[in-house]
């Protein structure tokens, strides 16, 4: 259950950070970095989860089953 909580969250941070890259592009009009400071925050997390999910499959903490059969 902690695992699922954990990416969940993770996921709502990635669409956080999109969303504030949309919002930073429209005030901005292109002109400044906070748009790619946003975009680069997502791309951070979004390897990050990528690499927990990687080793919670290698260390046994995610089944081969998946998510969903935890008990």
């Amino acid at each position: 259950m902690f695992l699922k909580i954990i990416v969940i969250v993770m996921l709502l941070l990635i669409f956080a950070s999109l969303f504030s890259a949309l919002v930073f592009l429209f005030k901005d009009k292109g002109s400044g970095t906070r748009t790619a400071k946003a975009l680069t925050w997502r791309i951070g997390l979004s390897m990050t989860l990528f690499l927990l999910l990687m080793a919670g499959f290698y260390f046994g903490i995610i089944p081969s089953q998946g998510l969903a059969l935890m008990h």
